[in-house]
Parts: structure tokens; sequence; C-alpha cells
């Protein structure tokens, strides 16, 4: 390894816990904004007290429940494309795990090839929005989506 990727390697390492701790609070924040959201269907996210596995996040992940969840939009297929471009801080990307907020509409994109009953069986029906939530400032999250629901 080389020492510039050794120094990379070993200061994410260094500050994953700090990095974690931050993404989970801004998922907390933006799942429980979503939730309230008339545009909003569904919210799938463990850290919710709805939840079916948060008694288990209680437990076993007492410091939050991640950072990548998905949710429903009243409107399908055309409204989910909409909100995605909508967006201006989430960027519209298929990884997750990254440092920004990404945002993405998978029946249009990686699960566009499926047909409808392939896609409902995947989890990724043409109403399902999945975000990777970031380390921006979650107030600045929670307008964006807001904005983007608002404009789709």
């Amino acid at each position: 390894m080389a020492p510039i990727n050794a120094f990379l390697t070993i200061t994410g390492i260094e500050t994953l816990s700090l990095r974690m701790e931050k993404h989970c609070q801004n998922a907390q924040k933006v799942s429980e904004f979503l939730l309230d959201h008339p545009e909003v269907d569904w919210v799938s996210y463990a850290g919710l007290p709805s939840s079916q596995y948060y008694d288990l996040v209680k437990k076993y992940t007492p410091n939050g429940a991640g950072a990548v969840f998905t949710f429903g939009l009243k409107g399908g297929f055309s409204k989910g494309i909409s909100t995605v471009e909508s967006c201006q801080i989430f960027s519209h990307l298929a990884n997750v795990g990254d440092t920004r907020s990404l945002i993405l509409h998978p029946a249009s994109t990686t699960h566009r090839q499926l047909t409808e009953e392939q896609r409902q069986a995947a989890g990724a029906g043409d109403n399902v929005i999945r975000l990777s939530i970031g380390l921006e400032d979650a107030d600045d999250l929670v307008r964006d989506l807001n904005r983007a629901l608002a404009t789709s």
C-alpha cells in the first residue's frame, strides 16, 4: 500500500465513529420529516417507532439505525423521477455510504430492466425512493427534499 493510501485509510478508520454518528442523526431527522409529509405514502426506516425493527435497533444499535432507507411517494413513477431530478443537495447516484447525501429512484435506474412484478418483488416499485444520508446539515437536506416534493 502506498503511504498516502495508508494515511487516508487510517484517517478514515479513526473518524468513522464520528461520521456514523452524524449519518444516523441526519437520517433520523430526515425520516421523521418524511413520515409527516403529505406527498409521502410510507417511510421504511428502522429508527422510527413505527418500524417492525425498532426494538431490535434500540437493542443492537442504540446509536442509530444507519443512514440508508426508502420511502414511497404518492404519485408513482413520474413523481419519483421528477422528485429525484428536482433535488439540488442530494446527488443522483446509485452508490450508498458516501459522505454526501444520495437519492435514487430504483424503478427508473437500477431496476429499470425488470418487469413491474419483478420490481415490486425486489422492493423497487414505481413509488420507491432510496436515500443514503450524508454529512450535510440535516435542515438543508429536509429543505431540499421539501422543495423537491413540492415542485415535482
